[in-house]
Protein backbone atom coordinates (compact mmCIF):
# COMPACT_ATOMS: atom_id res chain seq x y z
CA UNK A 1 0.00 0.00 0.00
CA UNK A 2 1.26 3.39 -1.15
CA UNK A 3 0.62 6.12 1.95
CA UNK A 4 1.69 9.34 2.78
CA UNK A 5 2.30 8.15 6.62
CA UNK A 6 2.88 4.53 8.29
CA UNK A 7 1.94 4.97 11.36
CA UNK A 8 3.20 1.83 13.91
CA UNK A 9 0.68 1.02 16.95
CA UNK A 10 0.55 -1.19 19.82
CA UNK A 11 -2.98 -1.04 20.66
CA UNK A 12 -2.38 -0.88 24.56
CA UNK A 13 -0.33 1.70 24.46
CA UNK A 14 -2.41 5.49 25.43
CA UNK A 15 0.06 7.40 23.76
CA UNK A 16 0.19 5.75 20.22
CA UNK A 17 -3.63 5.94 20.80
CA UNK A 18 -3.89 9.69 21.49
CA UNK A 19 -1.68 10.90 18.54
CA UNK A 20 -3.18 8.43 16.27
CA UNK A 21 -6.34 10.34 17.52
CA UNK A 22 -4.71 13.49 16.28
CA UNK A 23 -3.66 12.07 13.21
CA UNK A 24 -7.03 11.23 12.45
CA UNK A 25 -8.37 15.27 12.61
CA UNK A 26 -5.66 15.68 10.48
CA UNK A 27 -6.41 13.02 7.96
CA UNK A 28 -10.21 14.65 8.09
CA UNK A 29 -8.83 18.18 6.86
CA UNK A 30 -5.90 17.31 4.82
CA UNK A 31 -5.52 14.94 1.74
CA UNK A 32 -3.73 12.38 3.73
CA UNK A 33 -3.41 8.13 3.33
CA UNK A 34 -2.20 6.23 6.56
CA UNK A 35 -1.19 2.91 6.46
CA UNK A 36 -1.87 1.23 10.05
CA UNK A 37 1.24 -0.96 10.64
CA UNK A 38 2.13 -3.08 13.89
CA UNK A 39 5.09 -2.45 16.61
CA UNK A 40 4.58 -5.03 19.60
CA UNK A 41 5.83 -3.50 22.67
CA UNK A 42 5.83 -7.18 24.40
CA UNK A 43 8.35 -8.41 21.33
CA UNK A 44 10.54 -4.58 21.85
CA UNK A 45 10.77 -6.17 25.17
CA UNK A 46 11.12 -9.73 24.94
CA UNK A 47 14.62 -9.73 26.54
CA UNK A 48 13.54 -7.30 29.87
CA UNK A 49 13.11 -8.55 33.42
CA UNK A 50 9.44 -7.06 33.67
CA UNK A 51 9.37 -7.88 37.31
CA UNK A 52 12.96 -5.65 38.05
CA UNK A 53 12.31 -2.82 35.36
CA UNK A 54 8.52 -2.31 34.90
CA UNK A 55 5.52 -1.87 37.04
CA UNK A 56 3.38 -5.15 37.94
CA UNK A 57 0.95 -4.35 35.20
CA UNK A 58 2.64 -4.09 32.80
CA UNK A 59 3.51 -7.01 31.44
CA UNK A 60 0.21 -8.36 31.25
CA UNK A 61 -0.77 -4.91 29.32
CA UNK A 62 1.76 -5.55 27.08
CA UNK A 63 0.91 -9.14 26.10
CA UNK A 64 -2.56 -8.56 25.85
CA UNK A 65 -1.06 -6.02 23.28
CA UNK A 66 0.73 -9.13 21.50
CA UNK A 67 -2.74 -10.86 21.59
CA UNK A 68 -4.59 -7.80 20.04
CA UNK A 69 -1.57 -7.76 17.39
CA UNK A 70 -2.46 -11.30 16.14
CA UNK A 71 -5.89 -10.60 16.13
CA UNK A 72 -5.62 -7.59 13.69
CA UNK A 73 -2.81 -9.19 11.54
CA UNK A 74 -5.48 -12.24 10.65
CA UNK A 75 -7.68 -9.31 9.68
CA UNK A 76 -5.71 -7.50 7.97
CA UNK A 77 -4.97 -10.97 6.10
CA UNK A 78 -8.68 -11.71 5.37
CA UNK A 79 -9.77 -8.37 5.34
CA UNK A 80 -7.21 -6.05 3.33
CA UNK A 81 -5.18 -2.84 4.71
CA UNK A 82 -8.64 -0.73 4.64
CA UNK A 83 -9.60 -2.81 8.04
CA UNK A 84 -6.81 -1.94 9.89
CA UNK A 85 -8.34 1.96 10.50
CA UNK A 86 -11.91 0.92 11.82
CA UNK A 87 -10.51 -1.97 14.09
CA UNK A 88 -7.37 0.25 15.61
CA UNK A 89 -10.41 3.16 16.36
CA UNK A 90 -12.12 0.09 17.64
CA UNK A 91 -9.49 -0.98 19.70
CA UNK A 92 -8.58 2.37 21.52
CA UNK A 93 -12.91 3.45 22.20
CA UNK A 94 -13.08 0.43 23.89
CA UNK A 95 -9.65 0.50 25.75
CA UNK A 96 -9.31 4.73 26.14
CA UNK A 97 -12.00 6.03 26.01
CA UNK A 98 -14.58 4.43 28.03
CA UNK A 99 -14.70 5.09 31.53
CA UNK A 100 -13.58 2.44 33.96
CA UNK A 101 -15.98 0.57 35.96
CA UNK A 102 -16.18 2.72 39.23
CA UNK A 103 -17.50 -0.96 40.65
CA UNK A 104 -14.82 -2.76 39.08
CA UNK A 105 -12.01 -3.21 41.86
CA UNK A 106 -10.19 -6.49 39.85
CA UNK A 107 -6.30 -5.91 39.98
CA UNK A 108 -4.89 -3.21 37.57
CA UNK A 109 -3.17 -6.65 35.80
CA UNK A 110 -5.85 -8.41 35.85
CA UNK A 111 -7.77 -6.15 34.10
CA UNK A 112 -5.41 -5.56 31.12
CA UNK A 113 -5.15 -8.58 31.01
CA UNK A 114 -8.30 -9.50 29.97
CA UNK A 115 -7.78 -7.34 27.04
CA UNK A 116 -6.06 -10.28 25.06
CA UNK A 117 -9.39 -12.59 25.44
CA UNK A 118 -12.10 -13.45 23.03
CA UNK A 119 -14.38 -11.92 25.08
CA UNK A 120 -13.01 -8.73 25.30
CA UNK A 121 -12.29 -8.49 21.31
CA UNK A 122 -15.56 -9.97 20.22
CA UNK A 123 -17.22 -7.16 20.83
CA UNK A 124 -14.87 -4.62 19.11
CA UNK A 125 -14.69 -6.74 15.95
CA UNK A 126 -18.73 -6.21 16.01
CA UNK A 127 -17.84 -2.81 16.10
CA UNK A 128 -15.12 -2.10 13.22
CA UNK A 129 -17.85 -4.62 10.77
CA UNK A 130 -15.25 -7.61 11.19
CA UNK A 131 -16.78 -11.09 11.69
CA UNK A 132 -16.33 -12.21 15.46
CA UNK A 133 -14.33 -15.80 14.41
CA UNK A 134 -11.29 -13.11 13.96
CA UNK A 135 -11.54 -12.97 17.95
CA UNK A 136 -9.50 -16.95 18.15
CA UNK A 137 -6.25 -15.19 16.72
CA UNK A 138 -5.60 -14.08 20.59
CA UNK A 139 -4.03 -17.46 20.54
CA UNK A 140 -2.58 -17.47 17.35
CA UNK A 141 1.36 -17.57 17.72
CA UNK A 142 1.34 -18.31 14.27
CA UNK A 143 0.98 -14.41 13.63
CA UNK A 144 3.88 -13.49 15.54
CA UNK A 145 6.98 -13.89 13.11
CA UNK A 146 4.74 -11.67 10.79
CA UNK A 147 4.16 -8.89 14.00
CA UNK A 148 8.07 -9.30 15.33
CA UNK A 149 9.01 -8.38 11.03
CA UNK A 150 6.34 -5.19 11.52
CA UNK A 151 8.17 -4.30 15.13
CA UNK A 152 11.63 -4.61 13.34
CA UNK A 153 10.88 -3.00 10.41
CA UNK A 154 9.92 -0.01 12.27
CA UNK A 155 12.89 -0.06 14.72
CA UNK A 156 15.14 -0.24 11.71
CA UNK A 157 13.76 3.11 10.88
CA UNK A 158 14.40 4.99 13.68
CA UNK A 159 16.67 2.47 16.42
CA UNK A 160 16.01 0.47 19.11
CA UNK A 161 15.57 3.19 22.36
CA UNK A 162 11.86 4.24 21.30
CA UNK A 163 8.64 3.48 22.21
CA UNK A 164 5.23 3.89 20.49
CA UNK A 165 4.15 4.53 18.45
CA UNK A 166 6.86 5.49 15.10
CA UNK A 167 5.59 7.57 12.31
CA UNK A 168 7.32 7.06 8.96
CA UNK A 169 7.04 10.18 6.51
CA UNK A 170 6.84 9.64 3.04
CA UNK A 171 7.93 6.35 3.11
CA UNK A 172 9.81 4.51 1.66
CA UNK A 173 12.53 7.67 1.50
CA UNK A 174 11.37 10.05 3.88
CA UNK A 175 12.33 10.48 7.70
CA UNK A 176 10.98 8.63 10.61
CA UNK A 177 10.59 8.99 14.22
CA UNK A 178 9.25 8.09 17.35
CA UNK A 179 6.29 10.06 18.63
CA UNK A 180 5.19 12.73 18.76
CA UNK A 181 4.22 11.47 21.47
CA UNK A 182 1.18 14.26 23.09
CA UNK A 183 -0.91 13.84 26.31
CA UNK A 184 -3.31 16.13 25.36
CA UNK A 185 -5.98 16.37 21.59
CA UNK A 186 -4.82 19.62 19.94
CA UNK A 187 -8.39 21.79 18.70
CA UNK A 188 -9.48 21.16 14.88
CA UNK A 189 -7.81 23.84 13.79
CA UNK A 190 -4.40 23.57 16.26
CA UNK A 191 -3.96 19.88 14.56
CA UNK A 192 -3.34 21.14 11.39
CA UNK A 193 -0.86 23.62 13.08
CA UNK A 194 0.99 20.89 14.55
CA UNK A 195 1.09 19.12 12.00
CA UNK A 196 2.48 21.52 9.66
CA UNK A 197 5.34 22.02 12.26
CA UNK A 198 5.98 18.10 12.78
CA UNK A 199 6.28 17.76 9.20
CA UNK A 200 8.48 20.69 8.43
CA UNK A 201 10.79 18.59 10.98
CA UNK A 202 10.37 15.86 9.19
CA UNK A 203 11.11 17.12 5.60
CA UNK A 204 14.76 18.58 6.85
CA UNK A 205 17.27 15.06 6.39
CA UNK A 206 19.15 15.90 9.21
CA UNK A 207 16.33 16.04 12.00
CA UNK A 208 17.23 13.30 14.65
CA UNK A 209 15.14 14.02 17.95
CA UNK A 210 13.48 16.50 20.09
CA UNK A 211 13.13 14.74 23.79
CA UNK A 212 11.91 14.89 27.13
CA UNK A 213 11.44 12.03 29.75
CA UNK A 214 8.43 14.44 31.40
CA UNK A 215 5.00 13.20 30.38
CA UNK A 216 1.56 14.16 31.96
CA UNK A 217 -0.89 11.18 32.15
CA UNK A 218 -2.77 11.40 28.35
CA UNK A 219 -6.30 13.12 28.72
CA UNK A 220 -8.30 9.95 28.01
CA UNK A 221 -10.98 8.49 29.88
CA UNK A 222 -9.95 4.97 30.02
CA UNK A 223 -7.30 6.49 32.01
CA UNK A 224 -9.29 8.57 34.43
CA UNK A 225 -8.40 11.78 32.78
CA UNK A 226 -11.12 13.89 31.56
CA UNK A 227 -11.19 16.39 28.68
CA UNK A 228 -10.31 20.08 30.24
CA UNK A 229 -7.95 18.37 33.30
CA UNK A 230 -4.53 17.61 33.37
CA UNK A 231 -2.85 14.34 33.92
CA UNK A 232 -0.32 13.49 36.43
CA UNK A 233 3.07 14.08 35.65
CA UNK A 234 5.70 10.81 35.06
CA UNK A 235 8.89 10.53 33.88
CA UNK A 236 9.48 7.73 31.68
CA UNK A 237 13.11 6.98 32.18
CA UNK A 238 14.90 6.06 28.69
CA UNK A 239 11.18 6.38 26.83
CA UNK A 240 9.20 3.74 29.27
CA UNK A 241 8.33 3.27 32.88
CA UNK A 242 11.52 0.82 33.68
CA UNK A 243 11.95 1.57 36.76
CA UNK A 244 15.19 3.10 38.49
CA UNK A 245 17.16 0.41 40.34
Amino acid sequence: MDADINFYFDPVCPFAWMTSKWVRQVQAQRDYTVDWRFISLRLVNAEVDYDAQFPPEYEAGHTAGLRLLRVAARARAEHGRAAMAPLYAAFGARIFDTAPDPVDDRPEATRRERRGTREFVEPILAEAGLPLALAAAVDEESWDHEIRQETDEALSLTGKDVGTPIIHFQPPEGVAFFGPVISRLPSRDSAVELWDHVTGLAAFPGFAELKRSLRELPQLAGLGVEEGTTGQQEDWHGGSRRQKK
